[in-house]
């Protein structure tokens, strides 16, 4: 069986240990199918993802993406990470400070900015929908947001791929100290269809970001993401739909994961267009080779 390039990395952090850790599988093409959910359910990881040739036109190359469960049609620190591992090895080179993503939702542009770990790369997300905008004493809404004071925004429910309840809390320190009722937001989630709860708060003056985000996942599986591009751009369209953009021309920072052990750092934009933009810097932490049957 070919052995295949294999790299997990830190994504949204420039240091180990900090980001949202993703697995890479490199020349991925003849994997079936069941061994690249096999390979993403062996690594544990958030996602895994293989990169394959491309068959759309313009396209840099095509990725895949597998969570532990099920195959994921886009989600952020996967595509970030991945268009990381394929510069740092000179597989791909962004053109006019551009690549070009094939996954299951066509074809992205990511923007390209530095090199190394410094270099930022930022997704093109898909357009986020409003699907609903309720209030904060909604009966679905009180036990799963249970004591957090409210912020400006009334709570929403918006589709950016994948569907997520964002809440705004009154402070950041609310927010950090906020312990998450589980059975409340699975309970949430898989009655409206949604991942579960992003909460966010203003950060406090003088911080290096502009928000804080916690990100609690009710369903499938229960826990709080590290660092999640996704839901981020779903929140940072519904600030855009609202003027409550943070920072200046469009562009803020977003801390989170620190409250689960991580440091992440994301580097969120608005362009002129009103698309949003999804990124941050990346770190390789182990490479080597995966031998796996096809």
């Amino acid at each position: 069986m070919p052995l295949r390039p294999y790299l997990q990395l830190d994504v949204f952090a420039d240091r180990p240990g900090n980001g949202n850790p993703l697995a890479v599988v490199l020349d991925a093409d003849g994997l079936p199918d069941e061994a690249m959910q096999a390979i993403a359910r062996w690594t544990r990881l958030p996602e895994t993802t293989f990169v394959l040739r491309p068959t759309a036109p313009g396209a840099s190359y095509r990725v895949r993406m597998f969570s532990p469960r099920r195959e994921v049609p886009f989600a952020g620190h996967p595509s970030v990470g991945t268009a990381y591992v394929l510069l740092e090895t000179g597989r791909v080179a962004p053109v006019d400070g551009l690549l070009h993503q094939q996954c299951e939702v066509g074809v992205l542009p990511l923007s390209v900015e530095g090199d190394g770990t410094a270099r930022t790369i930022a997704v093109r997300t898909p357009k986020a929908r409003v699907m609903e905008v309720a209030t904060r004493d909604d009966p679905r809404l009180v036990d799963a947001l249970g004591a957090l004071p409210a912020g400006a925004l009334p709570p929403a429910l918006v589709d950016g791929g994948r569907r997520w309840w964002l809440a705004e809390v009154a402070d950041e320190a609310a927010l950090r100290a906020a312990t998450p009722d589980w059975d409340a937001i699975a309970a949430l989630a898989e009655s409206t269809g949604s991942m579960g709860v992003c909460a966010f708060a203003r950060s406090t003056p003088g911080s290096e970001h502009d928000l804080v985000v916690r990100a609690f996942v009710g369903a499938p599986a229960r826990f709080e993401d590290a660092a999640s591009g996704a839901a981020n751009a779903t929140l940072a369209a519904w600030l855009d739909h609202n003027d409550a953009v943070p920072g200046r021309d469009g562009r803020y920072r977003v801390s989170q994961g620190r409250e689960v052990g991580f440091d992440a750092s994301l580097h969120m934009r608005i362009d002129a267009d009103g698309e949003v933009w999804s990124g941050g810097h990346a770190c390789t932490v182990v490479e080597g080779q995966i031998d796996w049957p096809e």
